[in-house]
């Protein structure tokens, strides 16, 4: 394509992106125009006649500047074609009424049916207009909304997460309240559609808007993970943004194959994204489960020298967030842990909110240097030696609001002594000895907490590498 074509077609996009600012004009001129008209036939304003053949004559004008930039604004291709054709035709309908209407006036005849049909068709193109950029439902969409009690949309809670359709049940609500205005069936701003399967897997002029598995090149998660400041960032910043919780489902669904007719139980789930599927379940557990643990006190610094030694030991010390002294400490490249490892982390009790000390060889033993920990709010001691005899011991962390006890040999019985944590908001149980009736009384006991049971798959993507560990020696 020659320089020339591509300074055309810039040219063309420019000057149509000024129809949305120019279609007002000769909407408010011409509403105008009408009055003065309607008013000027009584003797009190008979003045005002003066002024209707310069207000025709402006909203002539306008309207045919309207026209042809939203003819040019149509060639983009980002709106459906049926509501543009009834919005282009009833827009050229009142430019010509109103070059009537001020010739007519001009020569000074009587116009007063020329302006009433002059109104009429700028209600029915403004009508048109509200039609593509709102949605042809958007007059009613109110009245329905208000008769159905409910003012804004919500989600409905998910009985059984792990048995709900993946793209239908969770991801399609997420793409119909932060895509479809932009991308669904009245407008494809990028010539990208999202509202259906197949127009999501064609993507638009940027590219694909997903490719399964793939997260990093597919275009619709690296315009939502853009500056919000940036022009290509996805939605639009005045629209109405993407949660957390949205973004993380969207990239899991993403990443683990982007699967359109499988259950959530049927994709590969990790660590990470199994409390926020599980957050779905239930309106009360979906807002608890985004409640913060970082507390809002502050918090002095570590002690850089016992930070260092620590991280010399192969311990992962980091913070939880930019510009907080609060730590999340991880064991997980350790072979053993000692009692020297203990003692360091226990100097760090102001600091440390989250610790990951499982598959190692903590028992109940150790649980009393954890325990002092007093500002402890996210606790990981899966596959480890810890039991009943001990876990009691984990009520002297009051802040608790995580508990992952994986692989242990926890029984209901022993997991009912922690009933005064009453912060506690998410439990992962599967693989101990807890049975399956069980969890139920557990759900009562613990009613603010999602209490994670398994009994799902976990599938292997291409992408995933195996590591190979030799067995840990107590």
């Amino acid at each position: 394509m020659s320089t020339l074509s591509v300074f055309l077609f810039s040219l063309v996009d420019f000057v149509g992106s000024f129809h949305p600012l120019l279609v007002h004009l000769p909407i408010g001129v011409l509403l105008l125009a009408a009055l003065f008209q309607f008013l000027s036939q009584k003797e009190k304003y008979q003045s005002l006649a003066s002024a209707v053949g310069i207000s025709l004559f402006i909203g002539m004008l306008s309207a045919i500047a309207s026209c042809i930039s939203g003819y040019l604004l149509s060639g983009t291709g980002d709106y459906d074609e049926g509501l543009i054709f009834n919005h282009q035709w009833s827009g050229i309908a009142l430019a010509i009424i109103s070059i009537v209407a001020w010739y007519l006036n001009w020569k000074g005849k009587q116009i007063t049916w020329i302006t009433a049909l002059m109104v009429f068709l700028i209600v029915l193109t403004g009508h048109f207009g509200g039609s593509i950029t709102h949605g042809s439902d958007y007059l009613k969409r109110a009245f329905l909304a208000e008769a159905s009690g409910q003012a804004e949309e919500k989600r409905k809670p998910i009985p059984n997460v792990q048995q709900a359709m993946a793209y239908q049940d969770v991801i399609k609500p997420i793409l119909t309240s932060k895509c479809y205005k932009c991308h669904g069936p009245n407008k494809q701003k990028g010539k990208l559609r999202l509202d259906m399967p197949d127009f999501i897997l064609k993507g638009g002029k940027g590219g694909k808007a997903i490719i399964a598995g793939n997260t990093d090149e597919s275009e619709l998660i690296k315009r939502i993970l853009l500056s919000k400041e940036s022009d290509d960032h996805m939605p639009p910043l005045e629209q109405p943004q993407l949660t957390k919780t949205e973004l993380d489902l969207i990239h899991w669904w993403v990443s683990s194959g982007a699967d359109f007719n499988k259950k959530v139980a049927d994709l590969a789930q990790t660590e990470k994204i199994k409390p926020v599927l599980l957050s779905l379940q239930s309106e009360e557990k979906a807002e608890a489960a985004l409640i913060s643990d970082i507390p809002e006190k502050t918090v002095g610094q570590a002690d850089a020298k016992i930070v260092q030694e620590l991280l010399a030991r192969g311990v992962a010390v980091i913070p939880v967030a930019l510009n907080s002294n609060y730590l999340s400490v991880n064991f997980v490249a350790l072979d053993s842990i000692t009692a020297k490892d203990l003692q360091l982390l226990e100097q760090l009790s102001k600091q440390v909110i989250w610790l990951k000390i499982g598959d190692s060889n903590l028992d109940d033993n150790n649980l009393k240097s954890i325990v002092k920990l007093s500002s402890l709010t996210r606790l990981s001691i899966e596959k480890t030696a810890v039991s009943d005899a001990g876990i009691a011991l984990l009520n002297g962390l009051p802040k608790l609001t995580y508990l992952n006890l994986v692989g242990t040999k926890i029984t209901a019985k022993g997991l009912t002594q922690l009933k005064s944590l009453k912060d506690l908001r998410q439990i992962f149980l599967y693989q101990t000895a807890i049975s399956g009736s069980e969890f139920s009384q557990l759900s009562k006991l613990f009613p603010k907490a999602l209490i994670d049971t398994g009994g799902y798959k976990l599938q292997f993507l291409e992408s995933d590498t195996v590591e190979l560990k030799s067995a840990r020696v107590n």
